[in-house]
């Protein structure tokens, strides 16, 4: 998931060294987007795998 926010953040800044305002604000945002989600799922992936490794077997 953090390659496709790199791909955005890339194609972000192909966008606005080449003028295109509009493509790079939309970019920029979509990869921001993806970036907080991946570290949302990482954080519940972490707390869930602490809890999961408490429990007695």
């Amino acid at each position: 998931m953090l390659s496709w926010a790199v791909t955005f953040l890339v194609v972000a800044l192909i966008a606005a060294v080449l003028g295109f305002g509009g493509i790079a604000g939309t970019a920029i945002e979509i990869a921001k987007i993806i970036f907080f989600v991946a570290i949302v799922l990482f954080l519940i992936s972490a707390v869930m795998g602490l809890m999961r490794r408490g429990r007695a077997p």
